[in-house]
């Protein structure tokens, strides 16, 4: 029996009705939300270990919704649902923090075992989980957040942290863009390198005193990145 909860946010009852009824069936609690705005608020307020998210909805869509979320410092992964298979709206989805995206008409058995992936990877990925100095400020794993020594306080969504402990897990060690990809995304989300360039952007925003010049995630010309304790 799953003890995780997972948030539907569908505006099509139909649709909704069939994602609640598997996700029940494989033994996940479900909340329920028919337009963005009210996703927005339930994931806020009850807080679910993954957010099943539609793209087109009335009040509020699906990517806006998800920019919101993150924003607020809600870090649980977030699937999207679409009807539309473009690639620039798959990219875009991963971009502002989706986890994968899923185009309609879809398989329930891939998406039931996609969800399930996903939880697996967040709840036993390996690395750093309390908090760890990065020059001087502090990485806490536990919430989600880059501390500041003038306390300001960045969060970090469930993407990004991952991407941060494999860096660190693998400290001096340069990483492709690919493992990066593989091991952060995974190969069905199907992300490209751009993605995970654009992610280190963000993440060196949070992170370097100075992104222009990082002293921590640094570039490794031609592969990929690699994290440096800068201090050591």
């Amino acid at each position: 029996m799953n003890t995780h909860q997972v948030l539907v946010v569908e505006d099509e009852d139909a649709m909704r009705g069939v994602l609640r009824d598997n996700l029940a069936y494989e033994g996940y609690e479900v909340l329920e939300a028919a337009d963005g705005r009210a996703g927005l608020e339930a994931a806020l307020s009850h807080k679910p270990d993954l957010v099943v998210m539609d793209i087109m909805m009335p009040v509020l869509d699906g990517l806006e919704a998800t920019k919101r979320l993150r924003a607020r410092g809600f870090w649980a992964p977030v699937v999207f649902l679409s009807a539309r298979g473009d690639e620039v709206d798959r990219i875009l989805g991963l971009e502002i923090g989706g986890d994968d995206y899923v185009t309609k008409p879809f398989s329930m058995r891939e998406l039931m075992a996609r969800i399930k992936v996903i939880l697996r990877r967040v709840s036993g990925e390996r690395g750093p989980r309390g908090p760890v100095r990065v020059g001087e400020r502090e990485v806490d794993f536990e919430t989600y957040a880059v501390l500041l020594p003038d306390g300001t306080r960045h969060n970090l969504s469930d993407l990004e942290a991952r991407l941060l402990k494999l860096l660190m897990g693998e400290r001096d060690r340069p990483l492709s863009r690919a493992r990066i990809l593989d091991e952060v995304w995974g190969v069905e989300a199907y992300p490209t390198d751009r993605t995970v360039d654009n992610a280190i952007v963000r993440l060196r925003r949070k992170l370097e005193p100075d992104p222009r010049t990082p002293r921590h995630i640094i570039t490794v010309h031609g592969l990929g990145y690699k994290f440096v304790d800068a201090e050591a």
